[in-house]
């Protein structure tokens, strides 16, 4: 099993995401050296023309020093008191350090709902794809604040898988405070073997992480990042488990440097992308199309627009699943819709032109884009 490490490297959209003890430093406080330091390494990445999004853990921690804690909470809503206090200190850390880059960053705060209702799915990815065509940094972060028990991520790890399905990244890197993989826990055992390579999916993966936390800052584990990056791997991200210290860390990444534990993805983003969307739904709706959209979908490759429209069946809402129709009524493909099924009909078979003298806004051009369409 070989990796080419050097064309990884060279991934045009970066998620990086850096635990509570990395940001922390061990819950001293922010570690306002260490966040210059990544900083400077990612404006790097972003003058180069690379897409990056932070995934900062960190806000309970300081909040907890803001507070005077020395000990995490187990009351829910002592937790969330504490992101809240923690969370305008992380915040105001993260834009000094940008903007002495003279870089613009933005926060985002995500709960587990806005990843699982497909409103707020298609949201959250166009806010974050804006942001990025605007040259700015996302760091995003749990919304601590709000989220309850049942609905969170559990980890910041696990976020920042999504936050790469989301946004389709090539490569995400999680900075932590171990070297990287081990076939067993390297503090027990002095004679476990360091795993640089290996497949995202391996089911002996979770063998070798084993158990959770090894501190009182973080919710995750080695265990948790193993489990994220067979999360990321299902829109073919690949990841790299790296200590977070380690000097130049994020520019030796990009050099292709041997550094942490990769785990790659098994299939190529767009192919992987396809298959998670062919399977992960169930069809809610009915596009029927005249030969003309049939042409621009199967053979040019292109988004669908409302012109191409002929019919619409089914009560289907924003950003769920429907199958797109022939003249023949046999399927030709699926993909999300950006409007509803009333929208939908009140467009259809018009210019994009038209879309906000009839439905009263303009959310986007397509019906699918093509990011989200597969063909059948």
């Amino acid at each position: 099993m070989t990796c080419d490490r050097v064309a990884l490297g060279q991934a045009r959209r970066w998620v990086v995401k850096i635990g509570s003890a990395m940001v922390t430093d061990e819950g001293r406080g922010l570690d306002a050296h260490a966040i210059d330091a990544w900083v400077a390494q990612l404006a790097g990445l972003h003058r180069e023309g690379r897409d990056v999004i932070i995934v900062s853990s960190g806000a309970v921690a300081e909040g907890m020093r803001r507070l005077g804690w020395s000990v995490r909470p187990q009351a829910l809503h002592e937790l969330q008191a504490a992101a809240a206090v923690g969370q305008m200190g992380l915040a105001q850390a993260w834009e000094a350090a940008f903007q002495r880059e003279g870089i613009r960053t933005a926060q985002i705060l995500l709960t587990h709902d806005d990843v699982r209702n497909r409103q707020r799915y298609l949201n959250a990815r166009g806010t974050l794809r804006t942001l990025i065509g605007l040259g700015v940094i996302p760091v995003v972060n749990e919304n601590d604040t709000v989220a309850f028990e049942e609905v969170r991520f559990g980890d910041n790890d696990t976020l920042g898988a999504l936050v790469s399905n989301l946004i389709e990244a090539e490569l995400y890197v999680i900075l932590t405070d171990q070297k990287g993989l081990f076939d067993r826990d390297p503090r027990s055992n002095p004679d476990a073997v360091f795993i640089s390579e290996a497949s995202a999916g391996a089911p002996e993966l979770e063998d070798m992480a084993g158990g959770g936390s090894s501190g009182a800052l973080g919710r995750g584990g080695m265990l948790t990042k193993v489990r994220a990056a067979a999360k990321a791997a299902r829109s073919g991200t690949s990841t790299i488990l790296a200590w977070g210290r380690e000097h130049e860390v994020l520019r030796r990444i990009k050099r292709g440097e041997a550094l942490g534990t990769l785990l790659h993805a098994d299939q190529a983003p767009d192919t992987a992308r396809k298959q998670w969307l062919a399977v992960q739904m169930q069809v809610r709706g009915h596009l029927h199309l005249d030969a003309g959209a049939v042409h621009a979908l199967c053979e040019c490759g292109k988004s669908l627009l409302p012109v191409g429209v002929r019919g619409v069946d089914g009560d289907f809402q924003r950003g769920e699943l429907v199958a797109c129709l022939g003249p023949d009524g046999v399927e030709v493909a699926r993909g999300l819709i950006n409007y509803s099924a009333a929208d939908t009909a009140r467009i259809m078979g018009k210019s994009t032109s038209a879309i906000e003298h009839m439905v009263g806004y303009v959310d986007v051009r397509e019906l699918i884009h093509r990011d989200d369409l597969v063909l059948v």
